[in-house]
């Protein structure tokens, strides 16, 4: 566990795999009612009450200051509440495996913002990376979701901003992370506040009435908050180990078993089209990831 904890591309497999996860779960519950801002409700609540349990007995506790408390609801917005509620109202109007293909931009797009905001200067690797992730976004798109089922051109841009939602989140959480302050610690605030932000949202939206039909999906609700609990305190580490730009790179993870998933145990169809993209733009993370190793 310690060889797991200290390896960036260990943590990379893992959080890109449970974060895979949340893409047929959110599907499933969508399919059985449950609004889109309730099921990242689900998560945020789940996933923070748990490792609060967890850091309460390891005899730690959350110490609250004005720049964790901006922390935590900045990325609460932009890193959990906003790319989730897009994820899951999206997903069913454009598949599961087509949405989790949005993940794999967020390298491109963390790249980018990161050249814009002088986090790091451009060289010409990290451009072909960007362009070539270009194409394959545009090639996505064009497909606009399941093969038969081509969905509103409204649905393909909310699922482009996920990736955006994220990279933002990426370059936030590293530049104004709070010193000498765990992994756990900022998972558990971040989520809470997440949580506190969608309920306040569901409540003066929907009523209380909204969370009748998490009823009919219990089990999805368990393996959901179970998934997501394992994943955030992955993520935070994986955000200390790797960087911002190594850390999107769970999109990619995500996008592989999202679209697996999607098309085995969901009966998801997607044209060539949407598969030679997807690849493409793997081969645009891939140039981008390297452009990282080389000094601008």
């Amino acid at each position: 566990m310690k060889f797991l904890w200290d390896s960036a591309l260990g943590l990379l497999v893992v959080t890109g795999g449970l974060l895979g996860l949340t893409l047929p779960f959110g599907k499933l519950a969508t399919a059985a009612g449950v609004p889109a801002m309730v099921w990242a409700f689900v998560i945020s609540l789940g996933a923070g009450g748990v490792l609060l349990c967890v850091l309460l007995l390891r005899g730690e506790r959350v110490r609250l200051t004005a720049h964790k408390l901006r922390y935590f609801f900045v990325t609460a917005a932009v890193s959990y509440a906003v790319p989730n509620l897009l994820m899951f109202s999206a997903i069913p109007h454009l598949g599961a495996g087509y949405t989790g293909i949005m993940f794999t931009l967020s390298p491109v797009i963390t790249l980018v913002l990161s050249i814009l905001l002088r986090v790091r200067r451009p060289n010409i690797l990290g451009i072909a990376g960007i362009a070539v992730g270009f194409v394959g976004a545009v090639m996505v798109a064009v497909t606009r979701g399941e093969a038969g089922q081509p969905a509103d051109l409204f649905w393909v841009v909310i699922g482009l901003l996920i990736p955006v939602s994220l990279a933002v989140g990426n370059i936030y959480r590293t530049v104004d992370w709070p010193e000498g302050t765990g992994p756990i610690e900022l998972a558990v605030g971040s989520h809470l506040a997440s949580a506190t932000l969608l309920l306040a949202g569901i409540l003066t939206l929907f009523g209380i009435k909204a969370f009748a039909p998490l009823d009919g999906v219990p089990l999805v609700v368990v393996a959901q908050v179970a998934s997501a609990s394992a994943m955030f305190a992955f993520f935070f580490r994986l955000q200390a180990v790797g960087g911002p730009v190594y850390l999107s790179q769970i999109g990619y993870v995500a996008a592989a078993v999202g679209l697996f998933a999607g098309t085995i145990f969901l009966g998801e169809h997607y044209r060539l089209l949407t598969w030679v993209g997807a690849v493409i733009i793997t081969a645009g993370v891939f140039i981008t990831t390297k452009a990282q190793s080389q000094k601008a």
